[in-house]
């Protein structure tokens, strides 16, 4: 998305995520989908998808992702909301895999059903594909996933995507072991501060020596944390103490994150926006300095498989009926959420939010004018890395030119 068509949509472009199946293959140990786990399982229906992707082309959506479970168990349904998307004009699309398509199964000749798999996925144009990665160590990533045998399997996977335009994403869920054997913990913060700096260090050389050129983090999706009586419709949180950090945890977290990410964005495209980092650091401080207020449930929504709208995956005990009958007139025009930390609309609803002040008259000059110097610094050169790296689209591969331009010495 161009600077221009964000300034022109006041900041606030609208975003669905849908919950095309909460199937899964994979047994990971920090996902509540987790094959193993007790829930009822299914798929969005064609119809009810139809039906949440043309209400998105009503109400003007710029991005949708669809996610699962295991969006690739439910492929033929994905392929076609994704042709849909495109023929009513929904240019941002997304989805992704937990990677198990990638694994040799059955005699099952691999490296062709891959080649499929990337021709199919850009003649429905879709824009950016995620495969999850968990661990800088092959061994860990694949016992926490249950698919022995796949981190070999990346290289060529990328190879044969990218033949068709497909630059995958490297999608890490931060958690205890993503630099390797050795857990973050330790009750010296700064001790822990080092930990994470590693460990990141470590994963971002591991995606880039698979072949990634992209990278995102998402932020922990605990629920062993939560203070309030929701209950996250997106059952992908679990109270595993691999993705559960205290409060002083998760401040040197995104400080490392905050920290680390910059040292890699000339090599890596991270997503990850510092502004954001450094708001949900600030969040963590003592006392607790609160960043922008989540757009979820302003323009930012989530829709689970039965196509039932939410603000965001997270506050489940908030059902706004059938997504088509979503009236955006009569939803609430200022965010005030701030209750968790996920990236997929905390991200954004940061980043966003300075646009939607630069196109909110006097008043919205003079909010961002009386913001943190440092974050507005740091939101700077997050466009100008939005530049570099042509708005992340996943269609193109690095522009390295530009992103030289990111290069620390």
């Amino acid at each position: 998305m161009t600077l221009w068509r964000l300034l022109r949509s006041k900041g606030r472009p609208r975003q669905v995520v849908v919950q095309l199946t909460n199937r899964c293959n994979a047994r990971c140990a920090q996902c509540g989908m987790n094959v193993t786990r007790a829930i009822p399982r299914g798929d969005m229906d064609r119809e009810t998808l139809d039906r949440v992707i043309d209400h998105c082309a009503a109400c003007g959506v710029d991005a949708l992702s669809l996610t699962g479970g295991e969006p690739l168990l439910a492929e033929a349904t994905l392929l076609a909301g994704l042709e849909r998307a495109r023929a009513v004009g929904i240019r941002y699309t997304r989805t992704g895999t937990n990677g198990a398509v990638f694994v040799s199964r059955d005699g099952t000749d691999c490296p062709a059903r891959i080649d499929r798999l990337g021709e199919r996925l850009a003649a429905c144009g879709l824009r950016n594909f995620w495969i999850s990665l968990d661990s800088a160590d092959p061994i860990i990533h694949e016992t926490n996933r249950g698919l022995p045998g796949l981190v070999a399997e990346l290289p060529r996977a990328l190879s044969l995507l990218a033949r068709h335009g497909i630059q995958a994403t490297a999608n890490l869920a931060l958690n205890r072991f993503m630099g390797g054997s050795i857990p973050l913990g330790t009750n010296d913060p700064e001790a822990f501060y080092g930990q994470c700096v590693t460990a990141l260090r470590n994963f971002f050389n591991f995606a880039v020596g698979l072949g990634f050129s992209m990278a995102n983090c998402c932020y922990p999706m605990s629920d062993a944390d939560r203070r309030d009586e929701q209950t996250a419709v997106y059952a992908a949180t679990a109270a595993e103490s691999r993705v559960t950090f205290s409060r002083i945890e998760k401040r040197m977290l995104f400080q490392a994150l905050l920290d680390t990410a910059p040292t890699f964005r000339d090599r890596l495209r991270i997503f990850t926006p510092l502004n954001s980092a450094f708001a949900l650091s600030q969040q963590y401080d003592d006392p607790p300095r609160p960043g922008r207020a989540c757009l979820g449930g302003v323009s930012f929504f989530f829709v689970d498989r039965h196509g039932d709208a939410y603000p965001c995956g997270y506050r489940g005990n908030e059902n706004l009926g059938p997504f088509w009958k979503l009236d955006p007139a009569t939803l609430p025009q200022t965010p005030s959420c701030r209750a968790c930390d996920w990236e997929c609309f905390r991200d954004p609803s940061e980043t966003l939010g300075p646009l939607a002040d630069l196109t909110d008259g006097i008043g919205g000059l003079g909010r961002l004018l009386r913001s943190d110097r440092r974050q507005l610094r740091l939101w700077l050169a997050d466009m100008g890395y939005l530049w570099a790296c042509h708005a992340f689209d996943g269609r193109l591969p690095p522009d390295s030119r530009r992103l030289a331009l990111f290069r620390r010495s």
